[in-house]
């Protein structure tokens, strides 16, 4: 039964669907899509997401949490760090507060969004939802700290004018970003792994879940390629997406900030999707891992990435999170902390999260 489940087929949906998204995309790269092949390109993107959540669990199941969540997070940052430095290089000066603007949409999308849905459908199945807080407030603190130092304290430095780093804080942020996230990534696998594996709950598990054999290492492996293939899908499309999502925010009068709300939604899907996944299952801590580790990896990642480009980007780039932006990070800490310190949740605290969630979406198209 597990090895059905598990080995990639040669014609099954899974691998079809990120290999026909990428030739998809292939086909239409650079040029100017019209109408149908707009469609055409969203049915291949939603087609790629879904057979990336596939190939992410195949992939978890056979290296074990919190390897599989990681695998997951790092991957996809990395594809949108690549994104996020095309797209600066292409947009002009238009394009200096789209780091902020993508880094700190995922933040709240991760920490409110993900968080919230997984708790909620957590609760609504178990009615209870149980975690490691050790590991989730690790992750949490980490996450914060980052937010802060590289969001928070632009607005407040005065060696340059706007909320943005000198080059000389841009570095320190930088090589900061790195050491945190470096020193998370050693605390979640070697040190301390107990602290963000899934707590044992009578009943959290199913038959299948609990005594499927793992995938083979050919299994995983090809897997592993197809994630990769279905996660480079995921951003080319919405990058080719991007301009007709531009118009359509253009055309409904919304800020060209949501531009990159809409990016960050699209990118973090499959996150979103094994999440919720992993929480109707009852292993909220591997909902947790993919949350934070998103919203850590996002930051961590993608500052020193955009200080490196900067060298040779033209114009300045904007980090320094406004007062608005900085109320809802402020909510979302004080709800997080009181979320994780618990170690368990309710629906309640999912609701909660999912409403900041809508508060950030509606104040991004309505400031």
């Amino acid at each position: 039964m597990a090895t059905t489940t598990t080995r990639p087929a040669l014609l099954s949906w899974t691998t079809v669907a990120p290999v026909a998204a990428v030739v998809l995309l292939a086909l239409t790269w650079g040029g100017d899509p019209g109408a149908l092949v707009v469609v055409v390109d969203a049915v291949a993107l939603v087609g790629a997401v879904l057979a990336a959540v596939h190939h992410a669990e195949v992939v978890a199941h056979r290296v074990g949490e919190p390897f599989g969540s990681l695998v997951l997070a790092v991957a996809v940052t990395v594809i949108e760090v690549g994104l996020i430095v095309t797209l600066m290089a292409s947009g002009g000066p238009e394009a200096a507060s789209l780091p902020r603007d993508t880094v700190f949409a995922a933040v709240m999308i991760t920490c409110n969004g993900i968080l919230g849905l997984s708790v909620l459908l957590g609760a609504l199945r178990h009615d209870v939802v149980v975690f490691n807080r050790e590991g989730a407030g690790a992750a949490l603190a980490t996450v914060l700290t980052l937010a802060v130092m590289c969001l928070v304290l632009p607005t407040y430095t005065t060696s340059v004018s706007g909320p943005e780093f000198s080059t000389a804080q841009l570095t320190f942020a930088a090589l900061a970003s790195l050491v945190l996230y470096g020193a998370f990534v050693v605390t979640q696998t070697v040190r301390h792994r107990d602290f963000f594996l899934p707590v044992p709950v009578d009943g959290s598990r199913d038959d299948e879940d609990e005594h499927a054999e793992p995938p083979s290492n050919r299994t995983a492996l090809t897997s592993l390629g197809l994630l990769l293939v279905a996660l480079v899908a995921v951003v080319g499309l919405a990058k080719v997406e991007s301009p007709a999502i531009e118009a359509g925010v253009a055309a409904i009068g919304f800020p060209q900030s949501f531009v990159g709300v809409v990016i960050a939604l699209l990118v973090l899907a499959p996150e979103t999707l094994a999440a919720a996944n992993a929480a109707r299952r009852n292993r909220l801590q591997t909902s947790l891992n993919l949350a934070f580790g998103s919203a850590m990896a996002s930051i961590g990642l993608t500052i020193p990435a955009i200080a490196v480009a900067s060298i040779w980007l033209d114009g300045p780039l904007l980090l320094g999170l406004g007062a608005t932006q900085m109320v809802l990070l402020a909510v979302t800490v004080v709800v997080a902390v009181l979320t994780v310190v618990p170690g368990r949740a309710t629906r309640l605290q999912g609701v909660v999260h999912l409403v900041l969630l809508a508060g950030f979406l509606f104040l991004a198209v309505a400031p």
